[in-house]
């Protein structure tokens, strides 16, 4: 499993983190391995993903959702469909601005409506691919999505809202009860797998976050995952992202990644033209409704919210809906749309 290749990108990634950490830089642990690996593969390293390994460190992220979980955010869902009635219009937005936008970037239909729809890296790029559009490109505008909005993130939260990124990520682990750190184990392996088999997407986040939510709420978890795992989901994540860039050109990154950024930058003004409204009309703070809105991957927008402190419940919903929204009807409205790739293209 562990080639010299993934051992080197491995090291990397700890050097990267290590030197993050000496600087005092923000987010040392998903910033660090995240330039380190995409700095080396811009330069032409052959680094390599860690595979299932970074699956699995996924799983450490769906506990901590689940863990949140409680009786009390259960009793506030009602109050939050407000703002989850605007994902739809939301995401309606995005594929109206994006598609075109893509066209005229010279991109095919196939490859312009799957580069424009906010669902989840992995699976915009499977049905993109299967619906013949160009994987490579789909590939590096979604991972550019995610690289950009989590690099502005963090500075919109600490210079527009305020945020210290210093929020308490989980307790160490010698401070935990054993008994539910073996919970949250059997949670992460028993969600991952079991999701796995029943087909659910983003099985590695979900199916423990699920699994975990029906621990905290019969109240056998009464805590999130320790910080020393979180700190190493934090790593994988930056490390994979990094990697997403190992083999790219300088045509691709002209065109494919410049368009990438281009569009990225899109969304981050209709993200916060929502922030805005949802602020103003007193449907959520700034700081929940600006992460619940920020077009990113749902694992970085869950660290993001772990240590700006925010409501961790309220985030997740609005990213899952948008998910589930983009995973079950983009493939859907592509074949009303007839949506397919034209041979001039």
């Amino acid at each position: 499993m562990f080639t010299k290749r993934r051992l080197a990108t491995l090291g990397l990634a700890i050097a990267g983190a290590a030197g993050f950490k000496l600087l005092h830089l923000p987010l040392p642990f998903l910033f660090g391995p995240m330039a380190a690996c995409l700095i080396a593969a811009l330069a032409g390293a052959n680094l390599q993903g860690l595979g299932q390994v970074s699956v699995a460190a996924r799983t450490i992220l769906g506990v901590a959702v689940g863990a949140s979980i409680t009786p009390e955010v259960l009793a506030r869902v009602p109050q939050m469909m407000a703002t989850v009635a605007l994902i739809p219009l939301y995401v309606a937005l995005i594929g109206l601005i994006g598609v075109p936008f893509f066209r005229k970037m010279g991109f095919d239909p196939v490859t312009s409506w799957y580069a424009a729809m906010p669902g989840g890296l992995q699976d915009m790029v499977i049905f993109g691919t299967e619906a013949g559009g160009n994987a490579r490109a789909l590939s590096l505008i979604h991972a550019t999505r995610v690289l950009v909005i989590v690099s502005l993130a963090p500075v919109i939260l600490t210079t527009l809202y305020g945020v210290k990124l210093t929020g308490a990520i989980g307790a160490p682990m010698l401070s935990l009860p054993v008994a539910e750190l073996v919970l949250m184990a059997i949670a992460a392996v028993v969600g991952w797998k079991g999701g796995e088999r029943l087909g659910l997407f983003g099985a590695s986040i979900l199916g423990p976050m699920i699994v975990t939510a029906a621990l905290s709420l019969a109240g056998l978890i009464h805590a999130r995952p320790p910080a020393e795992a979180i700190v190493t989901a934090q790593l994988f994540i930056g490390l994979s992202i990094g990697v997403h860039y190992v083999g790219v050109t300088w045509g691709e990154l002209r065109r494919v990644v410049a368009s990438g950024i281009a569009f990225v930058l899109i969304l981050a003004a209709l993200a916060a033209g929502f922030t805005e409204v949802i602020t103003l009309t007193g449907l959520a703070h700034p700081v929940e409704a600006f992460l619940a809105f920020a077009p990113g991957g749902q694992a970085e927008m869950t660290v993001l919210s772990l240590v700006a402190g925010a409501d961790l419940g309220f985030v997740v919903l609005h990213h899952l809906t948008r998910i589930v929204l983009v995973i079950l009807g983009a493939p859907i409205a592509a074949r009303l749309m007839r949506v397919r790739t034209r041979p001039e293209d």
